[in-house]
């Protein structure tokens, strides 16, 4: 087989470009995702383009009975995984903290922090047996700098940002690198998502100046993967041209 890559959140987004950058350079693919359509689709359009093979897995990250079933079912030659990019993630709501919906904090908690915790502790003693691997987390400007409503997102960002430290030390041993990528403005439907499918109102977050784009982080995790096995990367903070911080971009007038 070639190299194997586990990808979380791979029906769309950044998620979707990794699987699609990484199969263009051979990589065979495990996807995940919690709709079984879209990843049967993105499989099937893998395999055609690229002559890689793709397991693709539908469960919620969010559940730790889901994520055992994942790692327990691996056939025994997918095993060899080399590559895990904790992509699964999002921002639900924009309130203000004494105003917050407490089923938004439990999704943002569940899924950007224990999400990613359940997938690492599935896939790393993999790595730990063969003394090879990488980690990729993808976490977020937001993870920091914190700016208004945006609280328990920040939070679980600043989260990512942490355990991305404590893996790179406790896989040290293993000679397990451990990357974290934080993205400014993105344009995919995260803003969607965090304002609830108002289509009108995420396209505005987009305006006047021109976002980064899902293909843009993809090729930033494919480049940390490609570099000899004594150079790290430890973290990629990656922003738009227009961006300066989180809460600063120059946008022109449209």
């Amino acid at each position: 087989m070639n190299k194997i890559t586990v990808i979380t959140g791979a029906t769309s987004g950044i998620g979707n470009a990794c699987a699609e950058i990484f199969a263009q350079n051979q990589h065979d693919l495990i996807i995940t995702g919690r709709r079984a359509d879209r990843l049967e689709k993105i499989s099937a359009e893998l395999k055609s383009e690229y002559g890689v093979q793709v397991l693709l897995f539908a469960f919620d990250i969010r559940k730790r009975q889901e994520v055992d079933y994942f790692i327990n079912s691996l056939p025994e030659a997918w095993k060899d995984i080399k590559i895990l990019i904790n992509n699964a993630g999002l921002a639900a709501g924009f309130d203000p903290i004494q105003e917050g919906n407490i089923d938004d904090w439990e999704q943002m908690i569940d899924t950007n922090i224990k999400g990613l915790l359940y997938m690492t502790r599935a896939v790393s003693p993999l790595m730990i047996e063969k003394r090879e691997g990488h980690i990729i987390n993808i976490g977020s400007i937001a993870g920091r700098e914190v700016y208004a409503n945006g609280n328990v997102y920040c939070a679980t960002k600043h989260a990512v940002d942490a355990l991305s430290k404590g893996m790179r030390i406790d896989l040290l041993p293993y000679g397990i690198k451990v990357t974290q990528i934080a993205p400014g403005a993105v344009e995919t439907g995260f803003s969607i998502v965090r304002l609830k499918g108002d289509l009108e109102k995420a396209a505005k977050v987009y305006q006047g100046y021109k976002p980064l784009k899902g293909k843009d982080i993809a090729e930033a995790a494919y480049y940390v993967t490609t570099l000899p096995a004594h150079v790290n990367i430890n973290d990629l903070l990656i922003v738009p041209t227009a961006q300066a911080n989180a809460t600063t971009v120059f946008k022109k007038k449209v």
